[in-house]
């Protein structure tokens, strides 16, 4: 019977067997080392992943005695050396933190060739990439493309797969830095609201109550001339979650063409300024990027010097490790 091996050349197959009932998802990424359930569902949504002989869904569950064949396709290896660099504000053997600028993807689109950070990281492992799947070589998480600050890197699939698990269990915090439109009711709040596709526009997310559940805290830092500075704590991760809530809010990130108001030239004035996450080698990782120049001069017309200057600088990276590391 034909479990959907695929030719020599169309990447590598790998079939299991069930020996329980349970989501495909969770038994992909419970059989495979190096494997996240999101990863796993990505793959399942690609037609990578059959049961029997035909493609899953990603909902369907796996009874005992199905054979399931799992495709993994083969790294595209980005030879050379970079064609530009990124600053580096953290590495070791298993992963890299950097500071992304704005205007830079981190993953580009299908048939997008234009410079992304997937592309330089699979350039600056060089042979090491080899050991990842085409599905993105050693990307944790990702950053909206004009949105700048700190990106984790994974140097190996297990760094990556554990790495991706502690961000699907909520265990990285991280901390962003946001310049608004209109002053927030609430100097401190959380918001709490479901996101999805908008029905509307499929390029757009949007507060929808047949969404998944998305909570972001936010704290005013300073207000003035009609904007605030926010500090922003997202606890869910959903795809463009932060600029969504707060332009659900009343308080769009400024210049964000999408849910605020465009500026010609600008980008939205949204930056990962910290994150802190469990190392896979044990402690936890603590890493910052400073804000760039047009974040901190739109602070500064806002509160001034002082409070400006408070994001020009974050602390060097550290990995903190317990008793127990």
């Amino acid at each position: 019977m034909d479990h959907g091996v695929p030719a020599a050349g169309e990447g590598r197959a790998i079939e299991l067997l069930a020996a329980e009932r349970c989501r495909l998802d969770a038994f992909v990424a419970a059989s495979l080392e190096g494997f996240s359930r999101a990863r796993a569902q990505r793959l399942i949504e690609r037609g990578l992943v059959r049961v029997n002989g035909t493609a899953a869904r990603k909902s369907a569950a796996v009874a005992p005695g199905d054979r399931v064949v799992v495709v993994l396709e083969p790294a595209a290896h980005a030879p050379g050396e970079p064609e530009f660099d990124l600053p580096v504000v953290y590495e070791d053997e298993l992963l890299a933190a950097v500071d992304k600028p704005a205007r830079l993807a981190v993953h580009g689109a299908p048939g997008d060739t234009g410079p992304s950070v997937a592309g330089w990281w699979l350039a600056k492992l060089g042979d090491a990439a080899g050991e990842f799947d085409a599905e993105r070589a050693g990307i944790v998480h990702r950053l909206d493309k004009e949105t700048s600050g700190v990106l984790l890197l994974a140097k190996t699939p297990a760094a990556q797969a554990a790495l991706s698990r502690a961000f699907e269990e909520r265990l990285a915090k991280k901390v962003y830095l946001a310049v608004v439109d209109g002053v927030p009711a609430q100097p401190h709040a959380v918001i709490e609201a479901p996101i999805d596709r908008d029905p509307r526009d499929r390029t757009r997310m949007a507060v929808t109550s047949r969404g998944r559940p998305a909570r972001t805290e936010y704290r005013v830092v300073a207000s003035g001339e009609g904007r605030a500075v926010l500090e922003v704590y997202p606890e869910t991760g959903r795809t463009h979650q932060i600029r969504v809530h707060l332009a659900a809010a009343g308080t769009p990130v400024a210049r964000d063409a999408v849910y605020g108001r465009a500026e010609p030239g600008a980008r939205q004035l949204l930056h990962a300024l910290q994150i802190a996450v469990p190392h896979p080698a044990g402690g936890v990782l603590r890493a910052g990027a400073p804000a760039p120049g047009d974040l901190l001069e739109a602070i500064r017309a806002i509160a001034g010097e002082a409070v400006a200057s408070r994001y020009a600088a974050v602390p060097p990276a550290t990995l903190e490790r317990g008793e127990d590391s």
